[in-house]
């Protein structure tokens, strides 16, 4: 296992050099120029509007005048001292930007992973025991129709008639993180309730669209389990069906579950960005939203490394999980 796990890792460096060799290339091909974006305006307005001497010192300071494989040496060897440079917009330091706006976004979006699987996995096992049967018919058409329904259009819905001010039904906060009276003086408890006061209704609707997917992915594989023949053996011995479904036929069920969680610190960034947009949330999607919006490299460029490191040790993660559920996956060198 150990020496897997060093494999796995050491495969992660020319796999992440890609990765930054086309984040640095997507980076370098819109169509806008990062000095006159500093000053605040397009290429040609900041040219008539501020001396070429100005222009050229901010491209001389960004190595914006060297060559390209240059430019992507110099940007690497900070990547390396994790060193995302400085936010056009604010000249703020991106790596300080995004440690204050990940926590939020990793507490939110672990919380509706948790949710969605401790709600999905009792749903598709229940579906599958009886397939075809009233509670299936009634868990398939309702998942669907929530599956369906995109995340963007719920939540502006849930904000306009569920939130305070609205006047519909004014249950939950209208956005934000913090109360309007919020008072630093306050204990600690009284601060972490206004917060997650405030996050109930976002985390609820990041959650509808991930339970509905998994609950059907679950129900697909229990019923291909529960075919196999050493289901019907476990049964012909007369053991109950509870025993035969949640210890026999479970733990073969998870594989395709698993599977799913590959994705799943990715897309604590990625699915967070709609949600934190609508309820004006300050972590990595809003901070990714207000990036695309003003063309601020730096921002971009981090956040992308970042999604795709997430990606490569969910991945590892995943794969270690396969032995854990099924132990006849072995990752020893016979196995490799």
């Amino acid at each position: 296992m150990a020496l897997y796990i060093l494999k796995r890792v050491l495969l992660f460096i020319p796999t992440l050099v890609l990765i930054t060799m086309m984040t640095f290339a997507i980076s370098r091909l819109v169509p806008a120029d990062p000095a006159a974006l500093k000053v605040g305006a397009s290429s040609e307005q900041a040219k008539s509007a501020v001396t070429k001497q100005q222009l050229e010192r901010i491209r001389e300071q960004w190595h914006l005048n060297d060559p390209v494989y240059m430019q992507y040496y110099y940007w690497v060897s900070d990547l390396v001292r994790l060193d995302f440079g400085k936010s056009l917009k604010s000249g703020e330091d991106v790596m300080t930007m995004i440690w204050r706006a990940i926590p939020m976004t990793l507490v939110m979006g672990l919380i509706s992973t948790i949710l969605a699987y401790l709600i999905a996995i009792p749903i598709g096992i229940k579906s599958s025991q009886k397939p075809g049967g009233a509670f299936d018919r009634l868990t398939s058409t309702g998942l669907f129709m929530l599956y369906s329904l995109p995340s963007f259009w719920i939540g502006t819905l849930a904000l306009i008639y569920l939130t305070r001010g609205s006047g519909a039904l004014e249950i939950f906060p209208p956005g934000r993180v913090y109360s309007i009276d919020y008072d630093p003086s306050w204990s600690f408890l009284q601060k972490a309730g206004d917060v997650v006061w405030h996050l109930i209704l976002p985390t609820l609707i990041y959650t509808y669209g991930s339970f509905a997917y998994i609950s059907r992915q679950m129900r697909g594989s229990m019923l291909e389990t529960l075919r196999q023949d050493y289901i019907r053996t476990a049964r012909a011995k007369g053991l109950a069906e509870r025993v035969v479904v949640w210890k026999h036929a479970l733990r073969n069920s998870l594989i395709p579950i698993i599977t799913l969680l590959s994705s799943l610190l990715p897309s604590l960034i990625g699915g967070a960005v709609v949600i934190e947009t609508i309820f004006s949330i300050p972590g990595m999607g809003q901070l990714a939203t207000n990036a695309l919006r003003e063309v601020d490299y730096p921002i971009i460029m981090g956040e992308l490394v970042i999604a795709a490191v997430l990606t490569m040790i969910s991945v590892l993660l995943s794969d270690l999980l396969y032995s854990v559920v099924d132990p006849r996956i072995a990752f020893d060198k016979k196995s490799s």
